[in-house]
């Protein structure tokens, strides 16, 4: 068991007090987040997992439904605001830190139960968790509590836990096919553990894959309606965008600096250098781990180990990894002292303060659409804007965040780049037909988050003489921050659309 490979715990009296002081630094940590919650503005992701939510379906395009649902079932309760969609967040990465904290106690004793709760708040990554709604903030939640009910099914053999283990892995799927990993780690851990082997045939198993492909059929519906759409761009699209097979020189080194500001650098080395450390110790044969330590690296060695491989040949997303560091953390916090752990935490809130900086002050501009900042006044200029042509529709060119948070904002439909005839993510499949826009004006909205306000060189590109019969720049949106320009919209009225 791996609890009998941890340090014995201090005396009591000698505990409390160091344990208090290191959940006195991680509240402080959780209350800023708290705080980040009321006054952080939208960010692109949100808005277009409303869009998801305005839209039900089965599934979507680039990613399975169950953000979209959750967003669906808070804005229900609670309506439509920024806060709500925050909230919802906040209040699934709250379930996925209580299930977290339930599935280490299956590992662990008390002592590094709680570090392992301790190091899981401190990371950034609960901080994007709880305020940017992603598709990985419900699959973390039943990640965990797939692996929880997965344990328990090996234990007790009993077809009730298969069954809640299967549901749970699947609605992991439905949140984000990286939950595919989960069956992996499960067949990988049956394989190499000899006490196991055997239930990769038993009934259990296969009421587990029954039960999985069940509760994945809305998304596998979806994809047989749509000629596969979702899982060609989730793999044949991407492999098309390496452009064959070839080293991309960026493409580790920014991977290992995402991975590094999520989990802090403390925390994110300490998994690799003990983990090299406990393999040599078993001379790297698998087949003689512990059945607990399998069990943890199982989930955590193919999703860490893979995509690091993987961004040799392609720019690897930074939550890509996330759901590896449920299992990871467990594993790991066994061989943390507190005073490695009191150093990740002050570590953590002096990066939080000056996040909380950031966020109330806005002293450096971030040059990107990734960004909180300015969408409100963005579209309550372009609302004013657009009074000026009143028979025109409104539509951006990036993949999806200018139009998602216009979409959010106004109350017209704002579209996205199959206006001129480009592939839009979930804008091809909401419904719009945009034939009924033929004859109509347009006002086409050009973000340049890298652009200064006095640049005058940005114009529209010239295909869309192919759509609309003419197209001329007007006076661009800029927007200010204690008077000083920090983001720029580019404007052009676009000309009797002729749709193809």
């Amino acid at each position: 068991m791996i609890m009998e490979q941890a340090t014995a715990p201090y005396p009591v009296e000698k505990a409390q007090p160091a344990w208090r002081s290191l959940f006195l630094i991680c509240a402080s940590i959780v209350f800023i987040r708290l705080i980040f919650t009321g006054v952080m503005g939208i960010m692109p992701q949100d808005a277009y997992y409303y869009l998801y939510s305005r839209h039900p379906a089965l599934s979507y395009y680039d990613h399975p439904p169950m953000i979209a649902y959750l967003i669906r079932i808070f804005t229900g309760i609670f309506g439509k605001h920024v806060f709500v969609l925050k909230l919802t967040d906040t209040v699934v990465t709250v379930c996925t830190t209580l299930a977290l904290y339930w599935l280490s106690g299956k590992f662990l004793d008390r002592e590094n139960t709680r570090k392992t709760l301790l190091l899981f708040l401190s990371t950034l990554m609960v901080s994007i968790l709880s305020l940017v709604s992603t598709p990985d903030v419900p699959l973390l939640l039943f990640w965990t509590l797939s692996l929880g009910f997965i344990y328990e099914a090996l234990h007790s053999r009993w077809n009730g836990h298969w069954i809640l283990a299967g549901i749970f892995s699947g609605l992991s799927f439905d949140s984000k096919y990286t939950a595919v990993f989960l069956l992996i780690g499960l067949i990988g851990f049956l394989i190499f553990s000899r006490k196991y082997r055997s239930l990769l045939l038993s009934p259990g198993f296969f009421i587990y894959l029954l039960c999985f492909g069940i509760t994945i059929l809305p998304v596998i519906i979806w994809n047989a309606s749509n000629g596969f759409a979702s899982f060609k761009f989730q793999s044949e699209s991407r492999v098309q965008s390496m452009g064959g097979l070839h080293i991309d020189p960026v493409g580790f080194p920014g991977a290992l600096g995402h991975q590094t500001a999520i989990l802090l650098p403390f925390l994110l080395f300490s998994l690799v250098f003990f983990l090299f450390r406990y393999l040599r110790k078993y001379r790297f044969r698998v087949l003689t781990l512990p059945d607990n330590d399998l069990f943890l690296l199982s989930f955590f060695i193919p999703v860490f180990f893979g995509f690091f491989f993987l961004s040799f040949f392609y720019w690897v997303k930074l939550n890509w990894m996330m759901p590896a560091y449920i299992s990871g953390i467990i594993w790991v916090s066994q061989y943390w002292t507190r005073k490695w752990l009191k150093y990740q935490l002050i570590f953590s809130l002096v990066l939080h303060l000056v996040m909380a900086v950031e966020i109330l002050f806005y002293p450096v501009p971030v040059r990107s659409d990734d960004t909180w900042f300015g969408w409100k006044q963005l579209a309550d200029k372009l609302e004013t804007e657009r009074k000026k042509y009143p028979r025109s529709f409104i539509f951006s060119r990036d993949d999806y965040k200018t139009s998602a948070v216009l979409n959010y904002y106004l109350p017209e439909m704002v579209y996205a780049k199959n206006v001129v005839g480009e592939r839009a993510l979930q804008f091809d499949f909401i419904g719009t037909d945009l034939k009924l826009l033929n004859g109509m004006d347009a006002i086409y909205v050009d973000s340049n988050p890298r652009s200064g306000d006095n640049d005058t060189a940005v114009k529209a590109p010239p295909s869309f003489l192919s759509y609309f019969d003419e197209v001329t720049a007007l006076e661009p949106i800029i927007i200010e921050h204690h008077g000083r320009p920090v983001r720029r919209f580019s404007l052009f009225l676009c000309k009797n659309y002729h749709y193809r």
